[in-house]
């Protein structure tokens, strides 16, 4: 008999449901910038890892960057339930809603995060302290490094 229940995800769907961590780092504030961003499954395997150089940019505008990266890998890996973590109290609480976005330049990544946000059947927002997110800092300052950039 044909399984009646609603489709829910299996063990074996790992995907489904990640940690995200991300950073931005800029050496000098505007000054060069790379991001980086770490999708986990709930258990710790890395789905994807990755960081870039963006030129020269705001630490701000960088975090936002990383957030993006990692929000479009996860889309592509199928994620459905997202948490995310990041250093960067600004960007969580702007997420939230608890900040307003003031910075002009900020807005467009801000709507463009929100955006993609949506596109999750659950995302938790949560701010970590910089030493809780050291491998993906050190991802945003490899970005830096490997453009030899260094400031």
């Amino acid at each position: 008999m044909p399984n009646s229940d609603p489709p829910s995800a299996s063990d074996s769907d790992t995907s489904a449901e990640a940690v995200l961590w991300t950073d931005g780092a800029a050496r000098g504030n505007p000054g060069p910038a790379g991001i980086g961003a770490i999708l986990k499954t709930a258990d710790g395997q890395v789905l994807a890892a990755e960081c870039r150089y963006l030129g020269r940019t705001t630490n701000n505008v960088a975090e936002y960057q990383a957030l993006l990266l990692g929000l479009s890998r996860a889309l592509e890996q199928g994620v459905r339930r997202l948490e995310v973590r990041a250093d960067s109290e600004l960007l969580i609480k702007q997420l939230k809603g608890e900040y307003r976005v003031r910075a002009e330049g900020l807005r467009p990544l801000f709507e463009q995060a929100k955006g993609m946000l949506e596109r999750f059947q659950s995302v938790k927002l949560v701010h970590v302290r910089r030493e809780q997110n050291s491998e993906a800092d050190r991802l945003a300052n490899q970005g830096i490094d490997r453009h030899g950039d260094g400031g």
